[in-house]
């Protein structure tokens, strides 16, 4: 199993570095749906891992008082004004193999993290785009109660139906839209509208 995740974890890199080729000087400043970010501060954030020393991390993390979020806003805001955006496609595309993964998540949660940021960019970009139903299948059976709890989205009173995967989540009135979507609606993020159907729509559409 976890050959066949770091099989997907290398694709999922390889894919992204291929789509952040083809952006435009100004797609690399657009917006995306992490808030506050743009491409190439969701790609400094992806690839902190691969340029980042333990020793660096920690220095980091102690200036940031503790906090891994507030660690990670100023990382990737430092790291996205230092590096152009060629040497942070390179990061991408040199590091497709790294074995980097998150503390206790593993295989799985390295996978994770690199396509929800990956959906970050491209559901802002290039909302046609889709990630394939086998490593969206990865992604969602590695989801636990805890891993949901920590977005604190209020999911209270909404069930999330995948349009294009047997999967379902909660209970409640019904919020359909596909796989990737209904992921980042878990992560507490706000999607571009069409992307989601059912009464609760609104309250995850930005």
């Amino acid at each position: 199993m976890q050959t066949e995740v770091r099989t997907e974890i290398a694709a999922q890199r390889t894919e992204l570095a291929g789509m952040l080729a083809g952006l435009t000087p100004e797609q690399w400043d657009a917006p995306t749906l992490c808030a506050g970010w743009r491409v190439r501060e969701v790609v400094a954030h992806i690839t902190q891992p691969f340029r980042t020393s333990l020793p660096r991390f920690l220095a980091d993390f102690a200036r940031a008082g503790g906090s891994f979020d507030r660690m990670a806003d100023r990382v990737a805001r430092r790291d996205a004004a230092a590096l152009s955006s060629a040497r942070l496609l390179d990061a991408v595309r040199d590091n497709v193999d790294h074995p980097w993964s998150p503390p206790g998540g593993g295989p799985v949660g390295a996978l994770s993290h690199d396509v929800i940021h990956g959906l970050d960019i491209t559901l802002a970009l290039l909302p046609e785009l889709t990630v394939p139903a086998g490593r969206m299948s990865v992604v969602l059976s590695g989801l636990s109660p805890r891993s949901i709890g920590y977005f604190g989205t209020d999911l209270s009173g909404v069930r999330l139906v995948a349009t294009d995967l047997d999967w379902t989540f909660g209970d409640g009135e019904s919020l359909h839209g596909r796989a990737q979507d209904l992921l980042m609606v878990i992560c507490g993020r706000r999607l571009p509208p069409g992307l989601l159907t059912g009464a609760p729509a609104g309250r995850f559409t930005a």
